[in-house]
């Protein structure tokens, strides 16, 4: 039986809070060294019980063998040991590297440490705030759940909020452009409610912040040249609209489907400085 770490930080919490509380011996496998090309980093850690596992180590013969090794750690009762892979034609994997491997009992305190380093890298996460839960609010919900990010969804009608995907904040006010000044720094801001009118509040709210990390809306040219307009007529800086990203998603491919607007948009919050960065899940 085996327990992948959900990719998402907040939900790879939990389920590891679950594997650590079996009553079963379990065995850290970090990587300790790499030199070369390999799948996966420095500090990368899978955990291996007997009957299950959980994260990953990168795959293929490399993390095979190391589950192998793991288990006869366990069986034999050794505390540690250290392992050298190379990652050539020999082991089917042919990155060119060389991975130190290194295997050491999760003891109690051991299980607390990843806890808490589990609980740091979800606090890290940068916050996504999505104002509107309609179709395209809902398809980039999917989209982003998987991914290093908090998320957040805002809306002014309770019935929107129900059957979103696990592990979002549900925010319902009457007035979501008062929640703009409380985001952390670096927050994502999308807009996509049902009101023309809401949408340019929530907006213009945002813009007077310039420590927001990306402040989108969704719509057209023609939307946004009624935003500038009003942005104006308001008194506010012009110079702020170039922190507006309107429309979402970009202009390479021309598809209105939300599931698509959506994958465009995550495509473009993953570029942004400092986002895949953020935060890298313990396990």
């Amino acid at each position: 039986m085996t327990h992948q770490a959900p990719d998402n930080p907040v939900e790879a919490r939990e389920a590891l809070a679950r594997f650590l509380l079996a009553p079963e011996p379990v065995v850290a496998v970090t990587v300790t060294r790499v030199e070369g090309s390999a799948p996966r980093e420095e500090g990368a850690t899978m955990l291996v019980s007997p009957t299950r596992l959980f994260g990953t180590i990168g795959g293929g013969f490399a993390e095979f063998d190391a589950i192998d090794h793991a288990r006869a750690l366990l069986r034999e009762k050794k505390a540690r040991s250290e392992k050298l892979t190379i990652l050539g034609p020999d082991s089917g994997q042919c990155c060119g590297g060389r991975l130190t491997l290194s295997f050491e009992e999760v003891t109690e305190e051991r299980a607390l440490f990843l806890l808490q380093q589990a609980d740091e890298a979800a606090k890290a996460l940068p916050l996504v705030a999505l104002f509107g839960a309609g179709h395209v609010g809902r398809a980039l919900c999917r989209a982003l759940q998987p991914l290093p990010f908090r998320l957040m969804m805002v809306e002014t009608r309770a019935d929107e909020l129900s059957d979103l995907p696990p592990g979002v904040e549900r925010r319902l006010t009457a007035m979501p452009e008062m929640l703009i000044a409380d985001l952390p720094p670096g927050s994502v801001v999308i807009i996509l409610t049902h009101d023309h009118a809401l949408d340019f509040l929530i907006g213009s709210e945002a813009l007077k912040r310039d420590d927001l990390a990306y402040i989108g809306m969704i719509g057209s040219a023609t939307k946004r040249a009624s935003f500038a307009g009003h942005f104006r007529r308001e008194g506010a800086d012009p110079a702020a609209l170039e922190r507006l990203t309107l429309p979402i998603g970009g202009t390479a491919v021309k598809d209105k489907r939300p599931a698509v607007i959506a994958a465009m948009v995550a495509a473009e919050l993953l570029r942004l400085p400092g986002i895949l960065q953020a935060a890298p899940a313990p396990c």
